[in-house]
């Protein structure tokens, strides 16, 4: 892994995969587990998502969004958009993350980038919120059933007064219907390193159902 800049996010290095990495061994099965052993996650964590650098952007150039407050980083990966808010003047920052690669990542992230985050090496989804002013939910509508998973969570964020912010560009599983457009950024796309050319993607407000 190489600690670089992210592109479109300059202000955060992330360490991310290129070609010499051998991540592929993360995915193959482990000869010596001696059973039956779980399913590999793929390495979400070793890239900058699109819905990720579009959300790390909006708070870096509007810092007021998160300075002073209490963040979550819902699905956090790589910790790109809570070393965003931390480095935009966040009070505290929590991020969430249940893949244990990826908490070792997001750790050495923080660490690179100087800012202080907690970790939660848990699903924060399956309870009530944490003590946070602001979510940001970057790709976290990139499949159905996450999706699904992590409609109720957000809707009780609603409800006990914490704003939530989505980034996201466009993806099929996205709640349209529930958002509101806050602004839009060409960014790459996983990764940006010569993979993804920069596509619109967009900010939005998670809220309430009409009527509610």
């Amino acid at each position: 892994m190489r600690l670089v800049p992210v592109p479109s996010v300059p202000e955060v290095r992330l360490y991310q995969a290129h070609p010499g990495s051998g991540l592929r061994r993360l995915l193959e099965p482990d000869d010596d587990s001696g059973g039956v052993a779980a399913e590999p996650q793929p390495p979400y964590w070793a890239y900058a998502w699109a819905g990720g650098a579009v959300l790390a952007r909006y708070v870096l150039d509007r810092p007021s969004i998160v300075a002073g407050k209490r963040v979550l980083d819902l699905g956090a990966g790589s910790g790109l958009v809570g070393i965003a808010a931390a480095k935009a003047g966040a009070r505290a920052v929590i991020a969430a993350e249940i893949d244990g690669n990826g908490v070792v990542a997001l750790r050495l992230n923080a660490e690179a980038n100087g800012v202080a985050i907690e970790i939660r090496d848990e699903d924060v989804t399956d309870g009530p919120p944490p003590a946070v002013d602001l979510v940001l939910a970057g790709d976290v509508f990139y499949a159905q059933d996450v999706g699904q998973r992590m409609m109720p969570f957000l809707d009780r964020c609603l409800t006990a007064g914490i704003d939530v912010l989505v980034g996201d560009p466009g993806r099929a599983w996205l709640p349209r219907l529930r958002l509101c457009l806050l602004g839009e950024y060409h960014v790459p796309d996983v990764g940006g390193n010569g993979g993804s050319e920069p596509r619109p993607s967009a900010v939005f407000a998670f809220v309430p159902t009409k009527g509610d």
